[in-house]
Parts: structure tokens; sequence; C-alpha cells
């Protein structure tokens, strides 16, 4: 009997960590800019938050994916969603409840840095407010390629796989965004 002179290899402590904890590292990085897209498209909390959920518990069946593929997949799946929302929005009896009830007028979420003083901090939220409310004055379709593009910065072919459209047409919604916020936008030049 041959008895190998090589002892059992150590397992390999230098992995890559599961794919589970890495989604779930990819979810926590991405869900607060999902929420802020899903509330500009649905003007509403409850909803930006109930479709952002959505979206992370439909991208756990994807988990398996290489992890390049998971944001684009994750911005269309999300965007989908709001659409479903939107729809569903139109044969609601919405316009019945008070304006408060509605999300409407609440104040936007966001605390300041704690390194600018009041001054500084109440012009950015002041800023912050006048974008958000530039962005909802947006066609859908515009605001969606703005956001895709400039803030999340994903490239053309994936936005345009995002928005199930032509890379001609995101270029073309970027174009008049961009246009339409530097108007609405001009003072804060």
């Amino acid at each position: 009997m041959l008895v190998s002179a090589t002892p059992n290899p150590l397992p390999d402590t230098t992995a890559s960590p599961a794919p589970a904890a890495t989604l779930e590292l990819f979810l926590a990085d991405i869900g607060p800019r999902a929420f802020r897209f899903a509330e500009a498209g649905l003007r509403h909390r409850d909803d930006a938050l109930d479709v952002v959920q959505d979206a992370m518990m439909k991208m756990l069946v994807y988990r398996d994916r290489p992890a390049d593929e998971w944001t684009p997949l994750f911005w269309s799946i999300l965007r989908r969603r709001i659409v479903d929302v939107q729809r569903r929005a139109g044969f609601r009896l919405r316009w019945l409840l008070p304006t408060g009830d509605r999300g409407e007028e609440s104040p936007v979420d966001w605390a300041p840095d704690t390194g600018v003083g009041p001054s500084q901090a109440h012009d950015q939220r002041e800023a912050y407010a006048r974008l958000v409310q530039a962005l909802r004055a947006l066609p859908a379709r515009q605001r969606e390629a703005f956001t895709l593009r400039v803030l999340e910065e994903l490239d053309v072919a994936d936005t345009a796989r995002v928005m199930g459209c032509s890379e001609g047409s995101v270029k073309t919604h970027l174009s008049r965004a961009r246009d339409a916020l530097q108007k609405q936008l001009e003072e804060f030049r």
C-alpha cells in the first residue's frame, strides 16, 4: 500500500466571500440611491420604500449571476416596479386623501454634514430640495435617463438595457433632461 508523502492541502482562506454576502453588500450600497430614485418617480415615501424592498427581494433570485450584471439588472427591476406602482396609482382614489396623507408636502429627510455651518446647511438643503423638485418636473424617461447616467454613472448601453430603449434614445432623453434642468436650476450655477 502506497501512502502519499504530501499532506492534505489546507483550505483556501483567500477565497472570495460567499455570493450571498457580496449581494448583501451590493444591496446595502445601492439602497439609499435606489430609494431616492424611487421617491423621485413615485412622489410618495411609503410607495418608494415598498418598491425598493420588492426590487431587493427579487434580486435574491439572481445572486448566482456575475456581480457585474447586478447593477443594470437591479435598476431594470426597480424601474419596472416603479412603473407598476405608477400604473396602479392611476386606479386609486388618492386624490380623496388630504394633502398631508399623500406625503407630497412632507419635508425631505436628509442630515446635514456635521462640518458645515447652519447657513451652508440651509443652502445645501434648499439646493437639494430644488434639485428634487426639478427632477420631479422632468418627464419620466428624461428623469430615468438622467438619474441612471449621471447620478448612478451607468454607461449608455446599460442605461438603454435598463430603460428598454435604444442607446440613441438614452442620449436624446439625457440631452433634453440636462437642458431642462439647466434652465430650471440656472440660479445655482
